[in-house]
């Protein structure tokens, strides 16, 4: 299955939180606000975005990916910017997916993310 196969489940998920203002990387949304690093010339979308109480939250479906930098890139910003705003990083992990972005969490250590298993 690809990343866009997981929205609905993302986006119900996303709706359990409770989040307001919420934007998705997908039909029928409002597309979240653009990002980039200022040492880098890639542009990021979030997957899902909201807030809740004045805080930001980020929910980003994460897979196996060849391209592990630049996934990795983005969540660094996503988290950070969560962080700033009082939110954060959620890391949906579809079956067969979890150990894989487990170990790149342990690895990379982003403070203000959570995985969370997407069933």
């Amino acid at each position: 299955m690809e990343k866009i196969d997981y929205f609905p489940d993302a986006l119900n998920w996303a709706k359990s939180l409770r989040l307001s203002d919420m934007k998705a990387n997908f039909e029928g949304f409002e597309t979240p606000r653009t990002f980039q690093r200022a040492d880098e010339d890639i542009s990021y979308i979030p997957d899902i975005t909201g807030r809740r109480l004045a805080k930001k939250f980020y929910v980003e479906i994460a897979m196996k990916n060849e391209n592990t930098t630049s996934m990795v890139s983005k969540w660094k910003l996503l988290s950070t910017l969560a962080s700033m705003k009082g939110g954060k990083l959620y890391l949906l992990a579809p079956r067969g997916h979890k150990a894989f972005v487990q170990s790149l969490l342990d690895r990379y250590q982003l403070p203000n993310a959570e995985l969370v298993y997407l069933s």
